[in-house]
């Protein structure tokens, strides 16, 4: 039943030569990479007023001078990584340059920053869609969390079905928003020079303020920066992409920068000159919507295409974290589960993975989107300023061409991103102090994961000198495992025999109903006189610890007289697999349960019903 369902969400498996058919065009990569930048510009504004509102109406001028700084912002890291995405087309991004520049230890930083980011990338694009519907159908505002948990598991699910599946289905939401946001911020300006729409801002932009302050400034800053979260995705999944796949992801980040910066200045813009202000039940987006197009079929249209990039805005995040952990998986700082490709050629664990972290984020916070954005821009401006920092470093290192001015347009993208870093710490603690706490502990997590490969590496590496170690072995004591006389112990005690001198068969047996247990043991030994049968009695209705300790004895005793020791599980194996929930699995964790011991050989003899 499970591999039915399985393949009707998932799909026929893939061979592995089919992976050039999987390659993403610019198109398609523009869909299924920018989603996340690209939907931002639903709250970014949004953040950047609701900050300055703080102090007052007129403060909400500033908001045209933080998105200026903004787009420099921008401009100074898109060029950084079409630099990446040239010196480093193998992918891993900050990761890969932090790693390469700095070392291991910066490398995990970006590393571990970047995969905490990409849940919350998934948690804070899902519940900012779900904002977008409950504005549009305020009776859903008591399932945000539950309606939020399901778009992820959809997400999920697409994406396990590969990247040209997930791309398909990513190229109406994607370009129907940019169709729409196109036609509101030119609609909106034709507007505006034409004097359909008045001018309403609260004050002219070179208005004196009082009680502006540097801090208010850049706490506003700081929260419309997370406008450019997403931005590093392409360079991370630069492998994705068709031949020549560096010139493909280049050009892709070009547009995609170019539309991002047209959406934000223009909805910024809006924004101002209308004298929106953030309010708690309409966002900005929403209200700027309504000024231009009224509350008509238009402004559902736009509420529609925002609600639906900012539900698959999370796909961004699924196609970098699991190329990011499998390069970290590669260097052996993540489990090499990470490593594995999926039926249909992805990295299915990655995205299972993320989609786990994801969801138990948004329970965490309760679905609330102003709670998740500051640790979302702490995440991806660690990696920024660690990359576009070593991006320096590399071009001091191999001096290629106008190298010169490449480091300074990346000193320009790691100082903004370096003091945006320290704004969030100091202006934003209360929302971001998980980070520190959440670092050193994937660190941690890294390295134990990293010396266990090396200890593992070193105990089964084949040197030179190696010789074999010949055990010469006197006999063998196997033990089988019996719950009850059947045709699976009948085999199992033949098989036993046929490779064993000396055979033991044991049973476990509860105080509930002593002359059922008698005639267990009196069965056995009409069928196999020759065989002993231990009959141990357990109290408390537990058959792993009497187990262990009756197979320690003899694995003991065996030992003494230079006998091997094997323990048989016998077990059936139904004819179908769903078949399986309907019965215990006592054989799985007694197996599970005598692996631990070094001196015990555990075997498993099956015994497969026909019907």
């Amino acid at each position: 039943m499970w591999r039915y369902l399985k393949r009707l969400i998932i799909g026929k498996p893939l061979k592995t030569t089919d992976e050039g058919g999987q390659a993403l065009t610019k198109f398609k990569a523009l869909a299924l990479l920018s989603s996340d930048a690209l939907s931002s510009v639903a709250y970014g504004t949004e953040q950047i007023t609701t900050v300055l509102i703080t102090l007052s109406a007129a403060a909400l001028m500033y908001q045209m001078w933080v998105a200026l700084l903004v787009l420099v912002l921008l401009f100074a890291i898109t060029l950084s990584y079409q630099q990446i995405i040239h010196a480093y087309p193998s992918g891993g991004g900050a990761y890969v340059v932090a790693s390469t520049n700095w070392g291991t230890s910066a490398g995990l930083v970006a590393g571990g920053s970047l995969l905490v980011d990409y849940m919350l990338t998934v948690a804070v694009s899902v519940t900012s869609g779900v904002d977008a519907i409950i504005a549009a159908i305020p009776a859903l505002s008591h399932y945000q969390v539950i309606v939020a948990i399901i778009i992820v598991l959809g997400i999920m699910a697409i994406n396990l079905r590969g990247m040209r599946d997930s791309a398909s289905f990513l190229t109406f939401p994607v370009y129907f928003f940019i169709v729409m946001i196109i036609g509101m911020v030119v609609w909106g300006l034709f507007r505006i020079a034409t004097g359909q729409i008045a001018y309403h801002a609260s004050a002219g932009l070179t208005t004196s303020v009082s009680g502006m302050s540097v801090v208010l400034f850049l706490r506003a800053f700081s929260s419309g920066s997370s406008s450019l979260t997403g931005v590093e995705a392409i360079s991370n999944a630069v492998p994705n992409f068709k031949k020549p796949k560096s010139h493909n992801a280049s050009a892709t980040l070009a547009i995609m920068a170019t539309i991002l910066a047209f959406f934000f200045a223009g909805i910024t813009y809006l924004s101002y000159y209308t004298g929106i202000r953030p309010v708690a039940d309409n966002t900005v987006l929403s209200q700027i919507a309504q000024t231009v197009f009224g509350h008509g079929l238009i402004y559902y249209l736009i509420q529609l295409s925002t609600a639906l990039i900012l539900a698959v805005a999370a796909n961004t995040g699924f196609s970098a974290f699991p190329i990011l952990a499998y390069n970290l998986a590669k260097d052996k700082f993540l489990p090499h589960a990470y490593l594995d490709r999926g039926d249909r050629l992805g990295y299915s664990n990655g995205i299972i993975s993320l989609a786990v972290g994801a969801i138990v984020l948004i329970i965490i916070f309760n679905g609330k989107t102003s709670l998740l954005i500051p640790l979302y821009a702490i995440g991806v401006f660690v990696p920024f300023t660690l990359s576009q920092s070593g991006m320096i470093k590399h071009w001091f290192r191999v001096r290629e061409g106008v190298w010169q001015v490449k480091a300074m347009i990346n000193f320009l993208g790691a100082f903004i991103s370096a003091s945006l870093v320290v704004c969030l710490f100091f202006l934003h603690f209360g929302n971001v102090w998980p980070y520190l706490i959440v670092m050193p502990l994937l660190y941690y997590m890294f390295y134990r994961i990293h010396l266990h490969y090396d200890n593992v590496a070193h105990q089964l590496r084949v040197s030179e000198k190696f010789t074999p170690e010949n055990h010469h072995y006197d006999g063998a004591t196997v033990i089988v495992l019996v719950s009850n006389v059947t045709k699976v112990t009948a085999n199992a005690i033949d098989y036993a025999r046929s490779v064993g001198d000396y055979v033991i068969a044991m049973h476990v047996s509860f105080d509930e109903n002593p002359r059922k247990e008698h005639k267990t043991a009196q069965e056995f030994k009409v069928k196999f006189p020759d065989v002993r049968f231990v009959d141990i009695h357990s109290s408390y209705r537990s058959i792993v610890t009497p187990t262990m300790r009756f197979c320690d004895v003899i694995a003991k005793r065996a030992a003494e007289r230079n006998f091997t020791t094997t323990v048989l599980v016998p077990q059936f194996v139904p004819r179908h697999p769903w078949q399986n929930v309907l019965h215990n699995q006592t054989a799985l964790r007694l197996r599970g349960a005598l692996n631990t011991r070094q001196n015990i050989i555990v075997s498993t003899y099956s015994y497969h019903l026909k019907r």
